[in-house]
């Protein structure tokens, strides 16, 4: 009976120093200084950036934003999904190499893992050695310390729903709510599993990224690669020996490559739907080409057309700069400056209009003809506004209730109002009508479309 079943094996990467490194350490340090740092930051009164959900508000420094703006969201989709597409047509799997949390979080973790326990042969020599002291301690002490991380990281993840100052005072007085507890630690206990246990299988089994990004790449998209044509035949030799009389290719075979690699893949063999594209690989190989004396970039960033027809840097780029990387640049930038262009000339305030559907219509005792209506305005700015409501649309409309409406800051407030015309100045039926909205003190204003009712 043959089973098709192999156990998982554990990977234990070595670590690695070059230039590849060190711009993946950058993208770490950049992006976890904005998640934590963020929810500490504060805008005048208020924290810098909080999605009040209970509220149905959103802040982002000076914006104030309703769920009325969701198109906002959109947009920020759109730019996000198209940057993807460029910049994986461009280098291949950058975003998962340098910037996704699984990546960034997995580097953190193998960061402390290997502070305490110590490089890829010490992790292995403890693994592999019997129950000790020493082993408990350093255990333990990892474990703790990637379970204060990624509560911390769960904490700071709520901090962005509820206010992270008051957070913390529900924490000191053990008054979190039941929902703060659960995502705190739903999303610790994510952290600690993903970055922690998992690592590579959430990029090989779980993710969807590195099969539809696959379909994006062409044969002028910079992958990591190897050079087959100047490795081969590979094998150990002595750093003086002749190369050419032992029909050795650059590659010595030290395997380092495959013991640098996150996901653990021998880039020899290929582009493989596990790379992730991070050029560790690419690092350790130019270290040891260095060690050697031979030329760097026998592991390199590369097309499949500059390997076939043994292009030069110049070319290369001249080809990567082709017209559907254009096209996605110039979609790009349209669609950001377009966002930014909307949230630049977008009126500080919101207008709702409902009809009061209690009293379609009614005539009045001075022997006027009434329409009723709810009017919700919602003030985004962050002080208190005055608002004139007036109406138009039929001879004679007029509002007879409170034309002049204050609203507190970051607030919407509910007003009723009546509008009225002279009884048989309008034929039956429904009427459009406009009421405007103007900001005091401001040129902002909204008109806001609805009906007059006119009774046969």
């Amino acid at each position: 009976m043959v089973s098709l079943y192999a156990a998982s094996k554990k990977i234990y990467p070595r670590s690695v120093e070059g230039i590849f490194a060190y711009w993946r350490w950058i993208f770490v340090v950049l992006t976890q200084l904005i998640f934590y740092g963020l929810p500490w930051i504060e805008w005048g009164t208020r924290q810098a950036v909080l999605f009040d959900l209970a509220s149905r508000r959103f802040y982002i420094f000076g914006l104030v934003l309703y769920p009325q703006d969701f198109i906002y969201l959109t947009g920020l989709l759109v730019i996000s999904a198209l940057a993807l597409f460029l910049f994986t047509a461009v280098a291949g799997r950058l975003w998962c190499g340098y910037a996704c949390p699984q990546t960034v979080y997995s580097e953190i973790f193998l960061w402390i893992e290997r502070k305490i326990e110590g490089d890829r042969s010490a992790r292995m020599r403890l693994d592999d050695a019997d129950f000790s002291l020493e082993k408990l301690v350093k255990k333990w002490y990892k474990h703790f310390i990637w379970i204060f991380l990624s509560i911390w990281t769960g904490f700071t993840f709520v901090g962005y729903f509820t206010p992270i100052r008051e957070l913390v005072m529900e924490f000191f007085l053990t008054q979190m709510s039941s929902w703060e507890l659960f995502w705190v630690f739903f999303y610790a206990f994510a952290t600690y599993g993903n970055a922690g246990f998992m690592r590579e299988q959430v990029c090989k089994y779980m993710c969807p990224y590195a099969r539809f990004q696959s379909a994006m790449f062409d044969n002028d998209t910079l992958i990591v690669t190897y050079d087959a044509e100047r490795g081969e035949p590979r094998g150990p030799r002595a750093k003086s020996a002749d190369v050419a009389a032992l029909n050795l290719g650059a590659c010595v075979d030290c395997t380092l490559c495959v013991q640098v690699c996150p996901t653990g893949i021998d880039i020899r063999d290929g582009l493989q739907y596990e790379c992730i594209g991070c050029g560790a690989c690419a690092d350790v190989c130019d270290t040891v080409m260095d060690k050697l004396g031979y030329a760097k970039g026998l592991v390199r960033y590369s097309t499949q057309n500059a390997l076939d027809n043994k292009w030069t840097p110049q070319q290369i780029w001249q080809r990567v700069m082709r017209p559907k990387v254009q096209i996605y640049t110039m979609i790009l930038v349209a669609v950001t400056l377009g966002l930014l262009v909307s949230l630049g000339l977008r009126t500080p305030f919101k207008v709702d209009v409902v009809r009061d559907r209690s009293t379609l219509s009614r005539i009045t005792e001075s022997g006027t003809l009434e329409n009723v209506y709810r009017l919700q305005i919602m003030n985004a700015a962050e002080v208190p506004r005055t608002y004139h409501l007036s109406v138009n649309g039929l001879p004679n409309l007029k509002i007879t209730t409170q034309t002049d409406v204050t609203v507190e800051a970051a607030q919407a407030r509910w007003v009723v109002l009546s509008a009225e015309i002279p009884y048989g100045s309008a034929d039956s039926g429904s009427h459009k009508i406009q009421f405007e909205v103007q900001a005091i003190g401001s040129d902002d204003f909204v008109i806001e479309k609805s009906v007059f009712i006119v009774p046969r």
